[in-house]
């Protein structure tokens, strides 16, 4: 299942889960905290602490950020 970790209030998240929504995609939420220095399980997945932040197991993505490039992988995979 996809997981994506977000901020609620976030923009970048917000069109990350429309693109998800439109594509009728389940995913899991994780929901993150406001402080980036307190967002330790975004940092050991994708690196960095930064959201929106997309995990596809079954695709083998590990944490990818960016809601750009999110959105284009999306789109690529499920599309």
């Amino acid at each position: 299942m996809l997981e994506l970790y977000r901020l609620p209030g976030c923009p970048y998240c917000a069109k990350v889960e429309r693109k998800l929504n439109e594509l009728g995609l389940e995913y899991e939420r994780h929901n993150v905290l406001p402080f980036r220095f307190l967002r330790f399980e975004v940092k050991s997945v994708s690196g960095q602490s930064g959201v929106p932040v997309l995990v596809d197991p079954e695709h083998g993505i590990d944490g990818m950020a960016e809601s750009d490039d999110i959105i284009d992988y999306l789109e690529e995979t499920y599309n």
